[in-house]
């Protein structure tokens, strides 16, 4: 199918769309870092972040073999995942480590669909992980948030041209993983002046006895990482 349009069968949905210019990657990186680095900006497209976030900490328990009990998603940005299992052990451990992290890792994924030219199916694989995380919601406004950003990437596939989903897809990678590093230089600010008592970090420091300092450190790491490698495939493509 030529221009817009639902993806009608699985050559076209996994069909490799040509690399945009240089010139169109950087300055979706710039709009996204303007997104991330402006407040106002900031505060009104943070709840994605919260949404990658909380999917982080459900993926990770459902894969621990912990059960997922549900997800809530609030008006101020923040969330909470509800899991039953033991309160300590590796499940545990994995799945409080998972939320700060999973933003970048998203992003890493994403970029790397992009890389390789999967503009279509990187779109159609954010709304399934979006419908599985919309039958684990236990709140209004979290059913809502979801049920709009969703239907604003299905809009996207479905009316937008090949061209148009290439930007928004390239500014969505770039916010996520440039987005997921701000969250964590929130939560040391925070914790350093006493604010955060019971962030994941303060949770890991007493299931594993780990200083809370080490476990952001390890998530800024994994973040910045995350942003470098995802960084590189994106501009590469193109360079190549």
């Amino acid at each position: 199918m030529q221009g817009g349009g639902v993806p009608l069968n699985l050559h076209e949905l996994t069909s490799i769309q040509p690399p945009p210019p240089l010139w169109l990657v950087v300055l979706s990186g710039f709009a996204a870092f303007a997104l991330v680095a402006y407040g106002p900006a900031w505060h009104a497209s943070r709840g994605l972040i919260t949404i990658a976030h909380e999917g982080g900490h459900a993926l990770a328990a459902v894969l621990t073999r912990r059960r997922l009990k549900g997800i809530r998603l609030h008006s101020d940005t923040s969330g909470l995942t509800l899991t039953r299992g033991r309160p300590t052990g590796p499940g545990m451990i994995i799945t409080a480590a998972a939320g700060y992290i999973a933003p970048s890792l998203i992003g890493l994924g994403a970029a790397w669909l992009l890389a390789d030219g999967h503009v279509t199916l990187l779109l159609w694989a954010v709304i399934a992980l979006l419908a599985c995380m919309l039958l684990m919601i236990r709140n209004v406004f979290g059913a809502v948030s979801l049920l709009v950003v969703g239907g604003a990437i299905f809009a996207l596939t479905w009316f937008a041209p090949p061209e148009v989903r290439a930007v928004c897809a390239h500014i969505g990678v770039w916010f996520l993983l440039l987005g997921g590093v701000r969250p964590i230089l929130e939560l040391r600010s925070k914790r350093s002046r006493g604010r955060a008592p019971d962030s994941d970090a303060d949770q890991l420091a007493r299931l594993t006895r780990v200083p809370g300092a080490f476990w952001v450190v390890l998530f800024l790491l994994v973040s910045v990482a995350a942003l470098g490698a995802g960084g590189y495939l994106l501009v590469d493509r193109v360079m190549t």
